[in-house]
């Protein structure tokens, strides 16, 4: 094949950059208070119910999928409120690309009666309110959470870089 011809596909898509794609899913009290559960692989960090999209799942299903075997319900998701783009890592982690769905209103007492963390990913699960976010999950996160819970109130989708809109962009 001569160097002036385009490459075959799946030699092509060989060199496009890789990224992770996840989903998680806000659910929500009257008071901004998020649901967020404890991981057994974070080292005591808090996060949004969710994780890494499986072969050939999108976002939305991903988010569903991970809220049931996290918390062992079927959301009916809603709209999505946030895409938010994390670079490549020092670490070597590559980028990620995380979408974030509205999993509905809640209450306390609902939540006490329905959610059930499976154990084995998730060891527990509380309604953290804005004040204890800073407290629970690293600062990208607190600024993700403090997006999405904007977006709830505005009815808007927050597009960001590392829990921020980036520079230029319409908020």
């Amino acid at each position: 094949m001569s160097a002036d011809l385009p490459l075959p596909p799946a030699q092509y898509y060989a060199t496009l950059p890789k990224i992770i794609v996840s989903a998680g899913a806000i659910l929500h009290d009257r008071e901004q208070r998020i649901i967020l559960v404890r991981p057994t692989y974070q080292g005591g960090s808090w996060e949004i119910p969710g994780g890494a999209l499986d072969g050939g799942e999108d976002p939305w299903r991903c988010a569903r999928r991970e809220v049931r075997e996290e918390l062992g319900i079927d959301p009916a998701l809603g709209r999505l409120l946030a895409m938010d783009w994390m670079p490549e890592q020092p670490d070597g982690r590559p980028p990620l690309a995380n979408y974030l769905f509205d999993g509905g209103e809640i209450t306390q007492t609902w939540a006490e009666q329905h959610l059930r963390v499976d154990g084995r990913e998730v060891t527990d699960w509380c309604l953290a309110s804005p004040e204890q976010w800073e407290h629970l999950v690293p600062p990208h996160k607190v600024r993700r959470l403090h997006a999405v819970s904007r977006a709830l109130v505005t009815g808007t989708t927050a597009y960001l870089h590392c829990g921020r809109a980036p520079s230029g962009f319409p908020t």
